[in-house]
């Protein structure tokens, strides 16, 4: 019998459907006091599985004391409560839901935008008090105008939809899905200061990203057409709100509805929580009683098909391969899983990719392989998780094409794996990676270049033109801002040269940029591996 813990007041449907398989017992513990990872540590080594939301945080601290743990699931998307290495380390699965909430939260963008242009709040808030303001609170129709969406992906394209379906015209900013993928959803792609000029109405759908982060601010709201209204229901750094205020007030954005900010709850002294043109909720998203429902149900499923039958779906942490097979693909999974990263960071756009191995792996499944790669160059455009599973479907998603072969050919390396990056004018647009005495990876060549280099945490990537100084000049500079460098690898061939330089932490933009500055260097950028 297997005993799984249901925590944060979780649907009762997970319940059901795990205790009907009449192998494993449950126990729903709902208290706050052992949401503390202290609490829990004290009694999680009984379980074999645990399903969570978003508010029981799975810390090193509980897994160390998880013994008997296979298993957690994860009803939702995010796992940001859930230390994935350790969980990993200890060969424990997560589980998420995605999907389960994606229509619960374009529904909510949508309401959000027809109450903005509607001034429904506002309205009721008035009437309530004793008002009767008609002319006060005309509003605007949505038929006809122009609905700009900024993030194509799983929610933006079910808000796509739904426009449409309101008869307004959509366009969509999305630097990570080509034009037919758009195309198929009767949506123009076209670029962000495009959108900005023609939007009525603005949908913020993009992840939190580095590039993300405060996108919505003096700068781009002065770029938007006048009396644009702006719905944010993705992430709350996305938008500078005193900025967006700043905007409302001049008259310059009509309004806007926000449904996450960037510290939950907000504080309260926050200007525009008390601007009239702005509608609020508090992160209503995912929350409906269906949304709730379905992801329970898909994660007490998915967790007894893999506490029962050992099958795993929607696993953000291991591949779905048999265990002996795991073995021999694990050193390989690793490091596909870096190169693709490495890839995905150098170039910041979505292109086709062929694969091909050569070697012993081409001796093994090659399915999980390619999924760790992609796996590791999606994960550079999107904060959502980019697991084994659902990594090519992501892939297919943002039209980018994937080709695998497999070779015999005769090789220096025992197993190779080689990355090209299709269609690109970016260079380098080729990594080649290869396994030493089963266990050890390495990156061997990169564009047209062949080094010995170990794909590990912090690295900054260098090309430069192949003159006397430059590994000087480099070590100078870091070792002026205290950089202390693990290992220093350089590659030549004619007069170009590559240097890949692992560092023990990483690096602001302003040491970036001095390297960038020095005499011969062509390009510098800063990759992290984990």
């Amino acid at each position: 019998m297997f005993k799984v813990m249901i925590r944060d007041s979780m649907s009762p449907v997970a319940k059901e459907i795990l205790e009907a398989t009449g192998k494993i017992e449950v126990v729903v513990d709902n208290e706050k006091v052992t949401n503390s990872p202290d609490a829990l540590s004290k009694i999680i080594s009984e379980f074999d599985g645990l399903a969570v939301r978003s508010g029981t945080k799975v810390t090193r601290e509980v897994l160390n004391q998880a013994g008997r743990l296979k298993v957690i699931g994860r009803a939702g998307i995010g796992v940001d409560n859930i230390d994935l290495k350790s969980a990993t380390r200890q060969g424990i699965v997560v589980m998420n839901a995605p999907g389960g909430n994606t229509v619960t939260t374009a529904e909510h963008a949508i309401s959000m935008m027809l109450s903005l242009a509607r001034n429904i709040p506002q309205a009721t808030a008035s009437l309530r008090s004793g008002k009767w303001e008609k002319k006060k609170l005309i509003g605007v129709e949505v038929f006809g105008k122009t609905l700009g969406i900024l993030g194509l992906g799983h929610i933006g394209r079910i808000v796509a939809d739904r426009a449409r379906g309101l008869k307004m015209k959509v366009i969509a900013s999305d630097p990570y899905v080509s034009k037919d993928a758009a195309r198929e959803l009767g949506v123009k792609l076209v670029s962000m200061e495009a959108l900005f000029d023609r939007a009525d109405f603005i949908s913020l759908h993009v992840p939190n990203l580095k590039e993300t982060v405060n996108m919505i601010n003096t700068t781009t709201l002065a770029q938007m057409k006048p009396g644009v209204r702006i719905v944010n229901c993705s992430r709350g750094e996305v938008v500078n709100l005193d900025d967006l205020n700043d905007a409302i007030e001049s008259g310059h954005v009509a309004g806007a509805a926000l449904d996450v900010f960037p510290k939950e709850p907000p504080d309260g002294s926050l200007k525009i929580l008390s601007n009239p043109r702005v509608v609020l909720s508090p992160h209503l998203g995912a929350s409906t009683g269906e949304a709730q429902v379905n992801v329970a149900k898909m994660i007490a499923e998915q967790m007894a098909s893999y506490l029962l039958d050992g099958v795993i779906t929607n696993a953000v942490n291991f591949p779905s391969v048999s265990m002996d097979e795991m073995e021999q693909l694990r050193p390989y999974l690793d490091l596909a899983e870096k190169m693709g990263s490495l890839m995905g960071q150098l170039i910041r756009a979505p292109h086709d990719v062929t694969i091909n191995y050569s070697g012993d792996i081409a001796n093994l499944a090659i399915k999980p392989v390619t999924h760790a790669l992609l796996k590791g160059l999606l994960s550079s455009y999107t904060d959502k998780p980019i697991n084994y599973v659902n990594a090519r479907a992501m892939a297919k998603a943002k039209g980018i094409g994937v080709k695998e072969a497999v070779s015999q050919e005769d090789s220096a390396f025992s197993s190779l794996i080689k990355l090209k990056i299709e269609g690109t004018d970016e260079k380098p647009d080729e990594i080649w990676g290869t396994i030493f005495e089963k266990q050890y990876p390495r990156l061997v060549r990169i564009g047209n270049v062949y080094l010995d280099a170990i794909p590990d945490g912090s690295m900054i990537v260098i090309q430069n033109v192949d003159k006397p100084g430059v590994i000087g000049n480099v070590g100078t500079t870091l070792g002026r801002h205290n950089v202390n460098i693990g290992r220093f690898q350089l590659g030549r061939r004619d007069d170009r040269a590559v240097c890949l330089v692992n560092i023990d932490a990483p690096v602001d933009d302003a040491v970036l940029e001095e390297i960038k500055g020095l005499p011969n260097i062509l390009r510098v950028r800063q990759v992290l591996l984990g």
